[in-house]
């Protein structure tokens, strides 16, 4: 019944979102990024902040200095939809909620020479998921795999509140409705892309500390190889890699092979969902077993990444 509360509220939210979006002008409209072709209201995502909010009130205020992060890189993230803040100032909200992050995880007791590359590896991340978030439903896709994966886990580790899974999906589901669609209703926004990626990196990190197994990044495995080969790709091309661009690997199958949208979000979906579920299954075997799948998987990503994208640069782009 509390479930269904909640999937209640954040129907009702939406909608009102949209009013407010309409009246002050959040809208996407088409640029040289962009998939879509019409303007569309941004900030959809928004919903998934409220969706850990009603969290924190119902767990009685769990994990504070997380959700403190959460709610500063939320509010700066959406100020930047509405209207584009500096990279200064953003970028030090976003190093000041991962550092919150961080303490929440009890990671300043690491030695000191950890700290300044997890912020590098969680910022470049968090940077990486709103990147990549290009097309109708691929955020909500792969966020629903990578939820399953710590779903999965945490019935074997409990290393969180599942009530912060189960409200993030139900937010998930909720903007899915809207934006799985050949024409969406809403798109995430950086508020969305996120914030969702804050909470599930919070989450991955959380089963990372708990375990002391860090095989489980691979839940962000395919995103992480679209993202860093891309960059490869681009520095090859000696293009600026901080402008805007359509060369993910997913963008070059939505727009330049005309590939179903919707069925290139879910392939990636289901692709990471797959070696979750493989990544969970691993993970109670040998050392040796971990790297040697570890290292086969990102090979066999990396392969077709580039089969893929050299086959569809010299067809519809050289």
């Amino acid at each position: 019944m509390s479930y269904l509360i909640i999937i209640a509220l954040l129907f009702l939210a939406m909608p009102l979102y949209f009013r407010i979006a309409d009246r002050f002008n959040i809208i996407d409209k088409p640029n040289k990024r962009s998939s879509h072709t019409k303007i569309t209201i941004r900030g959809g995502g928004v919903v998934f902040y409220l969706g850990a909010l009603i969290w924190f009130i119902w767990s009685g205020a769990s994990y504070p200095w997380f959700f403190a992060g959460l709610t500063a890189i939320t509010v700066i993230s959406f100020l930047d939809d509405v209207f584009t803040m500096s990279n200064r100032v953003r970028i030090t909200v976003h190093l000041v909620s991962v550092l919150l992050m961080i303490y929440e995880l009890g990671a300043f007791e690491l030695p000191w020479y950890v700290l300044p590359v997890a912020l590098i590896l969680i910022i470049g991340t968090i940077n990486a998921y709103n990147f990549m978030d290009g097309i109708n439903g691929i955020t909500a896709m792969y966020s629903f795999a990578v939820l399953l994966s710590l779903w999965l886990a945490n019935r074997e580790d409990d290393f969180i509140d599942d009530r912060l899974l189960y409200c993030t999906a139900i937010a998930n589901g909720v903007f899915a409705f809207f934006n799985f669609r050949q024409r969406a209703k809403c798109f995430a926004g950086d508020v969305g892309s996120v914030s969702m990626c804050f909470i599930l990196l919070f989450a991955t990190l959380s089963l990372i500390f708990a375990s002391g197994n860090p095989i489980y990044i691979l839940f962000f495995a395919i995103y992480g190889v679209d993202s860093v080969l891309t960059i490869a790709h681009r520095l090859m091309k000696r293009e600026n890699i901080f402008e805007a661009h359509r060369s993910h690997l997913y963008q070059y199958l939505a727009n330049e092979a005309r590939a179903n949208r919707l069925m290139v979000s879910a392939t990636y979906g289901i692709l990471q969902a797959v070696i979750g579920w493989g990544v969970i299954q691993v993970a109670r075997l040998d050392t040796s077993v971990q790297i040697l799948f570890s290292i086969s998987i990102l090979a066999l990503l990396g392969a077709t990444y580039i089969i893929l994208k050299a086959y569809l640069y010299r067809r519809y782009v050289y």
